[in-house]
């Protein structure tokens, strides 16, 4: 299957939805469970009552449809975890003790791969937008199994916000949550999309992540139009 990005083609490949059979998940990824459910267990998404532990598994169930292997879901479950803990300033040594240690060093950069970094390469800290416009830029270097985590993340994050907005009677409310606003958090799926297509990641799950981004843009259209 194609399909064209600003008159790009790109190519996907035949979908492979097969699930992991009934034994259930390897101790390693039920042990990547348990671990982001202890490290999220007192987190809330933003702006609502709901638990945000529940990202790490819809993620997990998102690369399995797709048949990815345990390391990749692996270090899919982990990746807002290690995410935070960037975030809150954790040396390179810290980050192998409390991660790389227990999952293994390849797990931890391949999540390192494709996180919002705090600092460049140079020790200077970015600002909110820099770390986005950092990790589009670090893309092109990322391996397939991080640019997997990094299509399946931001599919569980954008097929969530448009589950809240399909929910609601009052969409605003939902944007409220974020501090870009509306035009600039729907554009920043766009460009996420397009960068993969710009790498040349051309998996199934793309035509998903397609799908959620026009979906977005719909709504927002729609509501610049009640407006």
């Amino acid at each position: 299957m194609r399909g064209t990005v600003r008159g790009r083609a790109f190519r996907f490949l035949q979908p492979a939805v097969t699930l992991r059979d009934m034994a259930g998940y390897s101790d390693p990824i039920n042990h990547a469970f348990a671990f982001a459910a202890k490290h999220h267990d007192q987190q809330v998404r933003k702006g609502t009552r709901y638990p945000y532990l529940t990202a790490a598994p819809n993620l997990a169930v998102i690369l399995a449809r797709y048949d990815q292997d345990d390391s990749t879901l692996v270090a899919g479950i982990l990746h807002d975890a290690v995410e935070d803990c960037v975030r809150d300033g954790y040396t390179t040594e810290m980050l192998h003790r409390r991660i790389g240690d227990k999952f293994g060093e390849s797990v931890l950069s391949t999540v390192l791969a494709v996180i919002e970094r705090r600092y460049d390469d140079e020790g200077i800290e970015l600002s909110h937008l820099e770390r986005k416009e950092d990790l589009l830029e670090r893309l092109a270097q990322a391996g397939t199994q991080a640019r997997w985590i990094a299509a399946a993340d931001h599919l569980q994050s954008g097929g969530t916000l448009l589950a809240d907005l399909r929910r609601t009677d009052f969409p605003e409310a939902v944007w409220s949550r974020f501090t870009a606003g509306r035009e600039a958090t729907i554009n920043r799926y766009r460009r996420f999309f397009e960068r993969l297509v710009e790498v040349g990641f051309d998996y199934p799950i793309m035509e998903e992540l397609h799908e959620v981004v026009r979906s977005l843009e719909h709504y927002a259209g729609a509501a610049a139009r009640s407006g």
